[in-house]
């Protein structure tokens, strides 16, 4: 364990100093792991969240070309971190080594993404709406706007992705392209991997010249975590997690004598709709697939479809019955921590015990230790209306099939279900009336829609989105993922009749970035 403290960096130590300190745990071997890690103090946290806003003018002056060298960097550093960082990941984490290599890979790719955004310019939204003195009978002044930097931002790491959405993931990333500090509250299921993620993050920084206090990381108890979020210098929050905490921190977050924002991701079910066209083209290949997506990373994904919609009909018996052979053969996997499992197990006993479901299927191995048990439920949609329990999630490898008499039910249960982060659609194209109704149903409920697939899997690119209507996440405007993550830790300014010399680079009428100018009352697009 690296002996690291300082200005940046708070919350490691290689001995047991007191009381407040902690260890890290092996839910796959069921043990702590050597080394100890320490809460910090109040002194600490507000020493941390000083030290961002202190750095905030600084940073926010900082080039784009050079915040992106210090985004490129930080993926060079993780690298570097080579198989270190993968098995101190795989050890708290209980996931396979070939899983945290895929995402040590993306969360290196979207580190480079944000750089690229920065190069390119386009997304500051530069507009020049240049101004005509003579106009009557008024003048038009000259207005030119662009997006700025909110300031320092608060980040919690999350449990299911200990590289991807943590240390050095999608809200960090995104935070530090827009010009904005970040302060990182460790997830303590991951505190190893988070330091040597984090120590990579320092590094870069100082390789790349950025100033004092552009990031720390901490271990925060629950009355800290209010404490951060309330803190004054702090202006926004990114959050992954369950809907409980996630709403603490807003509800916190509004309680402020000044509000800010909290971009929380919470919960989803994530519903696929089979139709019996589909299922009679194919029911054996989407129940293989569906099988298999469900129980992906013992279930432990956002975008985990924890619901399937199905119409009665003989293709949709056949799809149940080869559902359930697949379920049999999968063998149960690691959970992420000892409480994930334990929840899990409890909310299953509820489902098994509640009078109206029915057990479709469930793994024919025994699960072990912290492992999570595939398993898969059936309710009819009439009982799925009556009881809102059978629509919240499930973290792990289970879902429910709700069996719909015909269409009207299943457009029902559809405008019955809370906001999601995604909603999948599978269907033959000759189904114009019904797909077209299903669309305008899911665009109210998701974030994004998928047609002939499964919502596991988000690709981080330019068009992802990441975040849907309440409570999949607290802003529906958002996205967690891609590029256009960048907006939630940026404002917009006008500024109007500023001399040349005074207005930002983007807005200056020598080479500017902007991608929107008024020429001879029209909108052109500028060469970047």
């Amino acid at each position: 364990m690296t002996d690291i403290t300082g200005a940046n960096y708070i919350g490691f130590s290689k001995s047991k100093l007191s009381d407040r300190n902690f260890q890290s745990f092996s839910p796959k071997d069921n043990k702590d792991i050597p080394g100890w890690f320490y809460w910090a103090t109040e002194d600490e946290l507000d020493k941390a969240v000083l030290l961002a806003d202190r750095s905030f003018r600084a940073f926010q002056k900082v080039s784009y070309q050079q915040r992106a060298l210090f985004l490129e960097t930080i993926a060079e550093e993780i690298m570097a971190l080579s198989d270190q960082l993968l098995e101190v990941c795989v050890s708290e984490s209980g996931l396979p080594v070939a899983r945290i290599t895929g995402e040590r890979a993306r969360t290196c790719n979207q580190l480079r993404l944000f750089a690229r955004l920065l190069r390119d310019g386009w997304w500051l939204d530069a507009r020049i709406d240049t101004g005509i003195p003579e106009r009557l009978p008024a003048p038009k002044p000259d207005i030119r706007r662009m997006f700025v930097p909110i300031g320092p931002v608060a980040v919690f790491g999350a449990s299911n992705f200990p590289l991807a959405f943590s240390t050095a993931g999608g809200d960090t990333a995104s935070a530090l392209a827009a010009g904005c500090p970040v302060i990182l509250k460790i997830h303590p299921a991951h505190p190893g991997t988070s330091e040597l993620v984090a120590t990579a993050i320092l590094k870069a920084a100082k390789r790349t010249g950025m100033p004092d206090g552009v990031f720390s990381a901490l271990h925060l108890d629950n009355e800290k975590v209010i404490r951060l979020v309330s803190h004054p210098a702090v202006r926004a929050v990114g959050f992954t997690g369950s809907r409980k905490v996630g709403l603490l921190l807003c509800n916190a977050a509004a309680a402020r004598k000044e509000p800010i924002p909290v971009y929380a991701e919470m919960s989803s079910v994530n519903p696929v709709i089979l139709l019996e066209s589909a299922l009679q083209e194919n029911y054996a290949k989407i129940a293989r697939e569906l099988a298999a997506a469900f129980t992906l990373g013992a279930g432990q994904f956002c975008t985990n479809p924890g619901l399937i919609l199905v119409t009665e009909s003989t293709a949709t018996d056949l799809f149940l019955e080869e559902f359930a052979k697949q379920i049999a053969k999968i063998p149960p996997a690691n959970m992420l921590t000892c409480g994930i499992q334990q929840v899990y197990d409890e909310k299953i006993k509820g489902l098994s015990e509640n009078p109206a479901v029915v057990l479709l299927a469930k793994t024919e191995t025994e699960a072990k230790g912290n492992e999570g048990k595939p398993v898969a439920y059936s309710v009819d949609a009439n009982d799925f209306l009556k009881d809102k329990s059978l629509s919240a999630e499930i973290f792990g490898p289970q879902t429910l099939i709700v069996k719909c008499a015909d269409t009207n039910d299943l457009f029902e249960v559809l405008e019955s279900l809370e906001g999601q982060l995604t909603a999948s659609l599978h269907a033959a194209e000759q189904d114009v009336e019904i797909i077209e109704k299903l669309i305008t149903i899911t665009t109210q409920k998701a974030g994004r829609i998928i047609f002939g697939g499964y919502p596991t899997g988000v690709e981080v690119c330019d068009a992802m989105q990441h975040g849907g209507p309440f409570p999949s996440t607290s802003d529906s405007r958002s996205t967690s993922v891609g590029s256009a993550a960048i907006y939630r830790f940026a404002r917009p300014v006008a500024y109007q009749d500023f001399p040349d010399q005074f207005l930002p680079e983007a807005l200056q009428n020598k080479n500017p970035l902007a991608l929107l100018r008024l020429v001879n009352g029209s909108w052109t697009n500028e060469q970047l």
